[in-house]
């Protein structure tokens, strides 16, 4: 007997490679189906976001553009370190002008506020004999009062002793440098010792006759510059 010839498998029109790819086509598809179906739209957030930008307020105040759920009334604001000593400074002044025009202190001592912080220039015989650089029994009070105030404050302090261009040539002063220098270092030793504060929170300089405010032509204008300068430092200032 003769077999039998298996009837050839009828040809599809379409190529191997299209089936591949229709399936891969299929996956991809329920696999997107299953990721919508999957997810949830929240339209109250989509409209916040949306809305946000028409709203300034919003993205002034809150971290996020969607609200929160429950938020407060008022959203709070911190105060930085920066703004914290500002305030700080500008209350010590305060106090400072007080007791000058409390106690008629006002023409000898100027209190000001400057980048530099708060400065209080003290003419010399606010603080000292002529030609001397021990601190008189009169000044202790006012001093007193800013050690005080100092001890409330963390802020670096710089002072400054000024002359006029008078020459001085004495054993303990051989030179104006000497003097403002003995001058600026003797009201550090007073404030660091009337309030027990710390010794690394001052800087002492002698400036002699270098920096003066006024022309050394009058005996106003000579007082004028023999000075002690306190400087209350700002944080943020950056002395070049």
């Amino acid at each position: 007997m003769r077999r039998r010839r298996k009837p050839p498998e009828p040809r599809s029109n379409a190529p191997r490679w299209m089936v591949t790819f229709s399936d891969l086509i299929t996956l991809i598809l329920v696999f997107f189906i299953l990721l919508f179906s999957m997810s949830q739209i929240d339209i109250v957030k989509f409209r916040a976001i949306a809305d946000s930008f028409q709203q300034k307020q919003i993205l002034e105040f809150y971290p996020s553009v969607i609200p929160f759920e429950t938020p407060s009334s008022e959203p709070e604001i911190e105060m930085d370190d920066g703004a914290e000593r500002d305030k700080d400074l500008q209350e010590l002044l305060s106090e400072i002008q007080s007791y000058l025009r409390e106690n008629k202190l006002s023409e000898i001592v100027v209190a000001t506020r400057t980048e530099r912080g708060v400065v209080l220039v003290l003419q010399e015989q606010a603080l000292f004999a002529s030609g001397e650089a021990a601190i008189l029994e009169t000044s202790y009070p006012f001093l007193n009062k800013v050690g005080e105030l100092l001890s409330q404050i963390p802020n670096f302090v710089k002072v400054e002793g000024h002359t006029d261009n008078r020459p001085i040539s004495t054993y303990q002063f051989p030179s104006n440098w000497e003097l403002s220098s003995a001058r600026a270092s003797a009201v550090i030793r007073y404030l660091t010792g009337a309030e027990n504060l710390d010794p690394k929170r001052f800087i002492a300089v002698g400036y002699g006759d270098t920096r003066p405010i006024a022309p050394n032509d009058t005996a106003e204008n000579l007082q004028k510059n023999r000075r002690v300068e306190i400087i209350i430092s700002d944080p943020t200032y950056e002395e070049e």
